[in-house]
């Protein structure tokens, strides 16, 4: 018989369970603060590492551009068997055999004069590589900016949710009473009909907010590269540290400091900068090129020979007669033999070096080099255009940027007051309306306009902090909250 477990031990084990599972959910939470979001992102953000790469491969032409004033140095080997009829390297008679022949050849140039193409480059990738270094430095501003949009509106959400929440208590209360009511035949089933349409509207607030806040807290974890399904917690800050929101600037006092500090201008004025370099690196195509050239090499042949000794046979064979007298004149035979030439000793015999110095001049290259200088000048003229744009559309969005500052703190001023009015006039209409002296038209009226004059303020309220916010963006200053 299986051994069973009483209730109470049930229930503490069931209860322990719980506990634990809920322990760890807690501890597996991870809290999020502005900075950390913004840290996280900088840290993992994929678009930041696409650009970090880009930079390192422009650091690496800029270095590659260096090292071509450097002298090159290649080694030509061959080796290979030529078989049948061939030249007898000792006698240099035709004969058929096989000959191992090795050839080597080291040789070396570096160019002197290239009309100044070399420096050029290296001036305009060391330009290159300030250009995507802002570029980088704009991806982070502007995934920072989107992090801190963001954080906000999720921070909105989340207050939304909460005010949701409060109003269906409200509206709950609200219900129950008139059930209440309808029960004694103190109020009409449309009294009672009123008091669910607001339930229900209240509940689809709170679904509304709801859908709003893990869209809002969804995009937030996609620029932190987290996985979606982590559980975190938004961290609020002190909403009333917030209350001192500076809200009058002069936009030409912030433009003056935007030029220098906003990363789209820098990198246009960058990007001008190398394609007005580009341009002389293109000019040296119409100048000659020097270059100075080294060559050494060697070789060895198996049918490379060298005499050993010279034995005479002892016979004498005649190969003329003396014109006067007629005397013969013979000549002795005589045999030849041959050694072997050693591959090292072939390789210092054969050994050879050149110098030499190359001049190439362009004389008709079909207008090729005049073409690579006119579109270099003509990218160099629409960068200068794209530079003064950036400057211009900052000059714009910094003006917008003011007016929505002061517009947001209007908004805000005025969403407060009619908060505040909404809520006296409804806990006024609640008063009248639980003695029966207001409808139940009335009260729902009430209290749809307090609900949406608490979501009003509250939107106004961190749309003033974003606004605000968004100048410290283009003056340079940390964000934070």
């Amino acid at each position: 018989m299986k051994p069973t477990l009483s209730l109470p031990i049930k229930t503490t084990l069931i209860g322990a369970i719980i506990f634990s599972a809920l322990g760890f959910q807690a501890k597996a939470q991870e809290v999020i603060t502005l900075q950390k979001a913004i840290d996280l992102t900088l840290e993992r953000n994929l678009t930041i590492k696409q650009s970090q790469f880009t930079e390192a491969i422009s650091e690496e032409d800029l270095k590659q551009s260096k090292f071509n004033q450097l002298p090159n140095l290649t080694a030509a080997p061959q080796g290979g068997f030529n078989f049948g009829r061939n030249i007898d390297q000792s006698t240099y008679q035709f004969i058929n055999q096989r000959i191992l022949q090795v050839y080597g050849q080291f040789s070396t140039q570096v160019t002197l004069f290239q009309g100044g193409q070399l420096r050029n480059q290296i001036i305009q990738n060391r330009i290159l590589v300030d250009a995507n270094k802002t570029a980088t430095a704009k991806v982070k501003n502007d995934l920072i900016l989107n992090v801190v949009t963001t954080f906000l509106q999720v921070l909105t959400n989340q207050d939304l949710v909460k005010a949701s929440k409060q109003q269906i208590e409200i509206s709950k209360l609200t219900l129950d009473r008139a059930q209440q009511n309808y029960n004694v035949g103190n109020q009409t089933l449309a009294d009672l009909s009123q008091a669910k349409a607001q339930l229900s509207t209240s509940e689809l607030d709170n679904t509304n907010a709801q859908n709003q806040l893990e869209s809002s807290m969804l995009t937030l974890k996609q620029y932190m590269e987290m996985n979606p399904a982590t559980e975190i917690e938004v961290q609020k800050p002190d909403i009333g540290k917030l209350s001192d929101i500076k809200t009058i600037y002069d936009p030409q006092d912030i433009l003056k400091t935007a030029l220098n500090v906003n990363p789209d201008v820098l990198l246009a004025e960058v990007q001008q900068k190398s394609y007005e370099q580009a341009i002389k690196v293109a000019k040296g195509n119409y100048y000659p090129t020097v270059t100075l050239v080294g060559q050494a090499g060697s070789n060895y042949s198996n049918a490379k020979n060298t005499l050993d000794q010279v034995i005479s046979t002892g016979t004498f064979t005649p190969i003329g007669f003396v014109q006067n007298t007629q005397q013969v004149v013979v000549q002795p035979g005589f045999t030849q033999t041959y050694k072997s030439n050693p591959f090292f000793t072939q390789i210092s015999n054969n050994f050879n070096q050149a110098v030499a110095i190359s001049l190439q001049i362009p004389i008709f290259n079909r207008f090729s080099a005049r073409t690579s200088v006119r579109k270099a000048k003509i990218q160099a003229q629409n960068a200068e255009v794209t530079s003064q744009l950036a400057r211009n559309n900052l000059s714009k969005v910094i003006y917008q940027a003011v007016w929505d500052l002061r517009a947001a703190e209007k908004k805000f001023m005025s969403t407060t007051q009619t908060y505040k009015a909404n809520k006296d006039a409804f806990n006024i209409t609640q008063q009248r309306y639980t003695v029966g002296l207001v409808n139940s038209l009335d009260y729902n009226t009430s209290l749809t306009n307090l609900n949406k004059s608490q979501f009003d303020m509250i939107e106004a309220q961190y749309q003033l902090i974003f606004r605000s916010k968004v100048i410290d963006y283009y003056l340079g200053n940390p964000i934070t909250l």
